[in-house]
């Protein structure tokens, strides 16, 4: 089972991407709010973690430098809701990227790449 960690403040989203992940035998852990991320990273050490880059009062590109800069290796996937980033400098540090949907069948894929890689 991997240990997945969803970074987004819309409860709705969490629980779809919950529901759906547990399916394919994931553990989601649902963190909304940004300040906890980092402390969350560096305590349970994710196996693979899902990126908004939208969250209150904070921006997900200094989540996505954080975490890379704590451990190079965690696979980080940008989960948004814009396809206007995907030509942004600021993607190459992510692992992947995928607009979000509730045809979670694209995400599902790409996590399994990611995970069986690292």
């Amino acid at each position: 089972m991997s240990n997945i960690l969803l970074v987004d403040d819309q409860p709705y989203v969490g629980e779809l991407l919950t529901d759906e992940l547990a399916e394919e035998g994931h553990h989601i852990t649902c963190v909304g709010d940004a300040d906890y991320v980092m402390t969350f990273v560096e305590d349970s050490r994710p196996d693979l973690v899902l990126l908004d880059l939208y969250l209150k009062g904070f921006e997900g590109w200094d989540l996505l430098e954080s975490i890379k800069r704590y451990d190079p290796t965690v696979p980080v996937l940008i989960l948004t809701a814009y396809d206007t980033f995907k030509n942004d400098p600021r993607t190459e540090k992510a692992d992947g990227y995928v607009i979000k949907s509730f045809d979670t069948e694209e995400l599902k894929a790409k996590i399994s790449e990611k995970l069986a890689v690292s």
